[in-house]
């Protein structure tokens, strides 16, 4: 058996009952095995074991008191995976679903995700099985600063900077920044996705959204297309997918679905984003209301069905796992030919082996959705400098940043002989940088 397949055998063995957890080293080790079978070092070095154990991890129990006296206790996580080429950075999920295997996960993933934004960060993401939804904003602040209260003595500017997520944004980021500053009585630059009075980045809410679509935008003009004119599905309809369907309608593409934990709407005439925002950033509503705003919308309950609408191009910005097997045979039957991951990892195991086997343009969360963490990584200079840059000057950065990560996946691929593969040319891209990072800093 090869050191990569001995390697995930061990990983699966020592860390039962994690499922998503599993899957995310699967898909990554199942990639990167010829590479790292054809270089011996890493194996001498232990880099695989190293590189599938997280570096840390701190579980906590966050008590909270609800506006009519009753106590509830949650359970926090942060996950410290890899700091070997900055300090750790990756988002905060409030959500029901979340547990020990998704937050490692999506830290695993964020290892390489971060290494392809070519900026010097580690990977890391925490969270807490606290629902937000249908909660005061009274009930909101006090967990976010009961959750702080034990979180703040784990992270630090150099240490780890943490983020937003499903769950976490800038109302949540800002009740737990403020009781950091509080607590330690410093001004640090902790936090990233911050509000723009406190040092926050212009472009950093858009960043996820956009970045998605320059991506999807550059793979397409390297396959001698474009969006303009083309049909998309966008699932989801927070932060990531609005703005993702917000770009798609300005480089000429019309996006005709999106959807929510509920169901999805369908719009022939296209999706009107300003309704959508309207909804749900300023509501804060469901996304059947989407219908009281244009009549000849149809909500379906449900949100599987959304990859049964006929496209060109579908993005997932919804959640882990989404989009299984079947609906990826349903999308390629109806003549999809590229998918690009807004979420952190939304298509099965078996779904992406249905993308690669029909020559799909298929690309990965870990380098499509870079574009948020890339966008905070320039909010930490920002901060560390003491300035802003305009929001066209953000954007621009980021448009450069996604076209390199297209262009990094797509060559490394080219060369270990996968052309269009961008599983593997993401996986082998992103792990290079950091295992030469961990080789040149011994075994630690």
């Amino acid at each position: 058996m090869s050191y990569t397949m001995r390697v995930l055998e061990q990983v699966i063995k020592r860390n039962p009952n994690e499922p998503e957890f599993h899957q995310a080293v699967t898909e990554t080790l199942t990639s990167l095995q010829p590479y790292v079978d054809a270089n011996p070092e890493y194996e001498k070095a232990g880099i695989l074991e190293r590189l599938c154990e997280p570096e840390r991890i701190i579980i906590f129990r966050v008590p909270w008191v609800d506006d009519s006296g009753k106590v509830h206790v949650n359970k926090g996580y942060r996950v410290q995976f890899n700091s070997a080429i900055g300090p750790y950075k990756g988002g905060i999920r409030f959500h029901p679903s979340v547990n020990l295997s998704i937050m490692k996960f999506l830290s695993f993933e964020q290892v390489l995700k971060n290494s392809l934004t070519g900026l010097p960060i580690g990977g890391g993401k925490g969270g807490a099985n606290f629902d937000p939804k249908g909660k005061s904003e009274r009930e909101i602040m006090a967990f976010c600063q009961s959750f702080m209260t034990e979180l703040y003595r784990h992270i630090g500017e150099n240490v780890d900077v943490p983020a937003g997520d499903i769950g976490v944004g800038k109302r949540e980021i800002g009740f737990l920044y403020g009781q950091y500053k509080r607590i330690v009585n410093s001004y640090d630059s902790v936090f990233t996705g911050k509000g723009l009075t406190y040092g926050g980045s212009l472009g950093r809410t858009e960043a996820t959204g956009y970045g998605l679509v320059y991506l999807t935008e550059e793979m397409l003009r390297q396959h001698g297309d474009s969006i303009e004119n083309k049909t998309v599905v966008v699932s989801g309809s927070g932060n990531v997918a609005i703005h993702a369907a917000e770009k798609v309608q300005q480089l000429g593409g019309k996006v005709v679905a999106l959807s929510d934990s509920n169901g999805f709407v369908y719009d022939a005439d296209g999706i009107d984003i300003d309704a959508v925002k309207e909804i749900k950033l300023v509501k804060r509503g469901r996304i059947y209301e989407y219908t009281d705003y244009r009549k000849n919308a149809v909500y379906t309950e449900g949100s599987k069905g959304i990859w049964g609408i006929k496209c060109d191009i579908a993005l997932p910005c919804a959640t882990q796992n989404e989009l299984d097997g079947d609906d990826a045979k349903e999308l390629v039957k109806n003549g999809c030919f590229a998918v690009c991951e807004g979420a952190n990892m939304p298509s099965t195991s078996e779904a992406v082996k249905v993308f690669l086997e029909n020559k799909v343009l298929y690309v990965p969360g870990k380098a499509a959705n870079a574009g948020g963490v890339a966008v905070s990584a320039l909010e930490m200079s920002q901060n560390a400098m003491r300035t802003s840059w305009t929001f066209e000057e953000v954007d621009q950065k980021l448009k450069e940043i996604m076209i390199n990560i297209y262009n990094n996946i797509a060559n490394v691929a080219k060369e270990v002989g996968h052309e269009d593969n961008f599983v593997v040319g993401a996986n082998i891209a992103g792990f290079k940088k950091v295992a030469e990072a961990m080789m040149q800093q011994g075994v630690v």
